[in-house]
């Protein structure tokens, strides 16, 4: 059980980096060209790294409750 619980704690701080590496690289970037501006061209190059570095370790942390126990 208790290894259970350290994979799901595991899984959660994966997808919450995820869920944080999106926020600030992927929608922040975004907000702030629609508001002031486009600034540089490398920026859609950096969202989109940054969306696939989320989407990443989102998958991470999935494979990781994949090897929870009965």
């Amino acid at each position: 059980m208790v290894r259970n619980e350290q994979r799901k704690l595991t899984a959660t701080y994966l997808n919450g980096v995820g869920m944080a590496v999106l926020g600030v690289g992927g929608f922040a970037p975004v907000v702030s060209m629609t508001l002031s501006g486009p600034t540089s061209s490398i920026v859609p190059v950096l969202v989109f790294g940054c969306i696939l570095a989320s989407s990443g370790l989102h998958l991470l942390a999935r494979q990781t409750l994949g090897g929870l126990e009965e």
